[in-house]
């Protein structure tokens, strides 16, 4: 099963660099997104690794923004145009490590092709604290001088925003990992569908919601798997996921998924050597 390491990246190459190192096997390929507010010359080592692609077409990814979406877009649009028949696109964090061996990671996709792996609750029964994303506008994608003040008055003004195309909407966590034709069906659909885009950039992080949305409005609903493959985990009130330690090993080792997020090498570079013996391996180029 060929599978497109989609990472989106935007600090430590060193890190990036030993995660594509992990997880290298004749069949993977690494597409790989520098935000543009990055400076790209730290990065381009990379691309002298095996099957290592550098996304060209680079977003300023805003967080909370629409441009993160974008970003990913251009990633799917790549992959798609490679020409490369890739079974599987997983969407991966330039923080995130696998949790099992690379050979494992393929054969579970093998075993389960056909199916999606994404996380979609129901906005509307599941998790409400969603829905002001959809019913309200939010400038997060934009930059001009008073654009909260734009905002808040827009809010009171305007009428209740309502979902597109009469979608349902669902999601939670933005990491997924989908068969390629799913991702052909996402690019035809917003192609087709200008007003979606439109709505979603003006959406409160919008990249936890238009993709598995999109999705399950579609013929791929009865494919959708409610499960992201990813252990997460979320300190409470926190905007971040907690960054994982030596402490973090045995819940770690026990966990079924087959990613975590998320991984700070230079600070905690043990516990990423925990996970590399774990598995006896040793990722090259170290």
């Amino acid at each position: 099963m060929k599978i497109a390491h989609l990472i989106l990246a935007h600090s430590d190459p060193q890190q990036l660099g030993r995660l594509i190192d992990r997880l290298q096997h004749k069949d993977a390929y690494f597409f790989v997104h520098i935000d543009k507010k990055t400076a790209i010359e730290p990065f381009t080592f990379l691309a002298a690794k095996q099957q290592v692609y550098l996304l060209e077409n680079r977003v300023d990814v805003q967080w909370g923004a629409y441009s993160i979406v974008q970003a990913t877009i251009n990633g799917f649009r790549e992959i798609v145009d490679s020409g490369l028949k890739i079974g599987y696109v997983n969407l991966l964090s330039g923080a995130d490590y696998p949790l099992k061996r690379t050979e494992e990671i393929h054969q579970f996709f093998e075993t389960n092709k056909g199916q999606l792996f994404m996380e979609f609750y129901s906005v509307a029964n599941e998790w409400k604290e969603a829905i002001p994303r959809l019913t309200e506008y939010h400038l997060t994608n934009y930059s001009f001088p008073g654009k909260y003040h734009v905002q808040k008055w827009l809010n009171r003004l305007t009428p209740v925003r309502k979902m597109p195309d009469k979608l349902v909407a669902v999601g939670r966590s933005q990491w997924f990992s989908i068969p390629t034709e799913a991702v052909r069906y996402i690019l035809d659909y917003l192609k087709s569908h200008p007003e979606v885009q439109r709505f979603f950039k003006l959406t409160w992080a919008p990249d936890e919601i238009i993709f598995q949305t999109i999705l399950f409005n579609s013929k791929w609903k009865e494919k959708m798997v409610n499960n992201n493959l990813r252990y997460i985990v979320w300190g409470q009130g926190k905007a971040s996921p907690d960054i994982f330690t030596e402490k973090n090993e045995s819940e770690l080792f026990a966990s079924e998924a087959l990613f975590a997020r998320k991984f700070a090498m230079l600070k905690y570079p043990e516990i990423l050597d925990a996970l590399d013996r774990k598995d006896q391996v040793k990722p090259s180029g170290r």
